[in-house]
């Protein structure tokens, strides 16, 4: 049969190679940022296109894993450590572009002074001792929330790693430190008051662009999925704004435990999802 008296391709084989097609544009997409990410291989019956571009995580649970090994609080803390490393380099793998972690909210000054300076000096010493790695890895570092109240060493060494990797062109990695969303979206109320009162603005020309430009997260995309750790229902005063339209997955897992199989599941939580944004589904 020459060519030219070949059958047509089905209707299905055509939406086949549309689909692989589509699949494989996202992959070299994520692969401009993230050389070695592979989704394909690693959630092989997920589409990459249902890959979240931004994972927000409320990282809940290190304490009540301590008590059930029978440990200090701390070594829970630690053991969380080792969870967030392993996070990282699983969305790498995956393709995904932001992960914005939940590491220390406003509310948590209100914890036993000891255990919040070990937790200052904890978060210093990993920031002293994933340089190399997120170097490596070509991942840059940012740091959201009130500067006021972090020890003089901590903000020093946030400083250094912003700096360092500021030119890395991979996936971003965001902590919330020192972190809460009202006072978040109060401290944009402010920014944007004192443009208005110097004329810069009119209050005619605010918009939701306006506030979000304006928020800690200013030029990040919003998160596509928000995970919380140890079974809590509830956000926390965590990224309000930011996850309006974000789908939320619970998992029972204490964040010390959670691992690669834990996040796929999320993920395809997330994939099997239908998201609107407030349209009719199709």
């Amino acid at each position: 049969m020459t060519p030219a008296a070949a059958a047509p391709a089905s209707s299905s084989g055509a939406d086949l190679q549309s689909d692989e097609a589509r699949a494989a544009a996202v992959v070299a997409r994520m692969r401009r940022r993230s050389p070695e990410a592979d989704p394909q291989s690693r959630l092989p019956d997920v589409h990459p296109e249902r890959i979240p571009r931004h994972i927000a995580i409320i990282m809940d649970g290190n304490g009540r894993w301590a008590s059930k090994q029978g440990l200090p609080r701390m070594f829970g803390h630690r053991a969380g450590a080792a969870a967030v490393r392993a996070v990282i380099e699983e969305c790498g793998a995956l393709g995904v572009e932001v992960l914005t972690l939940y590491s220390f909210s406003i509310e948590n000054w209100k914890r036993p002074e000891e255990e919040v300076e070990a937790l200052m000096g904890l978060y210093e010493m990993y920031l002293e001792g994933e340089r190399d790695q997120l170097m490596r890895k070509n991942i840059r570092f940012v740091q959201i929330g009130r500067r006021d109240g972090l020890p003089k060493m901590v903000l020093a060494a946030v400083d250094r790693l912003m700096a360092d990797t500021a030119a890395n062109t991979g996936p971003t990695l965001c902590l919330a430190v020192n972190y809460g969303s009202r006072a978040e979206i109060t401290d944009a109320a402010r920014a944007i008051a004192r443009k208005v009162a110097a004329g810069e603005l009119s209050p005619d020309d605010i918009d939701e662009s306006t506030v979000a430009s304006h928020l800690y997260t200013a030029g990040l995309p919003d998160p596509d999925l928000l995970i919380r750790t140890a079974g809590e229902m509830r956000v926390s005063n965590y990224l309000l704004w930011q996850i309006s339209y974000a789908e939320l997955h619970v998992t029972n897992k204490l964040w010390p435990d959670f691992r690669a199989a834990d996040l796929h599941a999320a993920i395809r939580d997330y994939a099997g999802r239908r998201r609107t944004f407030g349209g009719l589904a199709g």
